[in-house]
């Protein structure tokens, strides 16, 4: 079995190959937005590996394509909706925080803070 730690809240969870980084996230609470619902016609779901990248499968074009509009792109980033674990091995994935001046856009019925 692998694990994944989700930072920065450093939450560890049980993964099983074939499970995708987002799945993950969803079943263990972890707030990881995925506006389009996991279909790759977003970049919300953006994260960067700290471990582990070549144990999810290769990156397709639409995701390549889909990534260059996400925030803070680094060699490492990844879709958490289309990375899916191939090996069991230990996976460190950092989610990006958004600016909190646009924060509030990416979840359902939230509402912008007020300063």
């Amino acid at each position: 079995m692998a694990t994944i730690t989700y930072l920065p809240m450093n939450v560890t969870c049980e993964a099983l190959v074939g499970d995708n980084i987002l799945e993950v996230a969803l079943a263990n609470g972890i707030d990881l937005q995925h506006n389009c619902g996991g279909v790759c016609a977003c970049s919300t779901c953006h994260v960067i590996l700290k471990q582990g990248l070549n144990s999810l499968t290769e990156m397709e074009d639409d995701e390549a394509d889909q990534l260059d509009e996400a925030e803070g792109l680094t060699l490492e980033s990844r879709l958490g909706c289309q990375a899916k674990i191939t090996k069991d091995i230990d996976l460190i994935v950092r989610i990006p925080q958004l600016n909190p001046e646009i924060a509030h856009l990416f979840h359902e019925g939230a509402k912008k803070e007020e300063v």
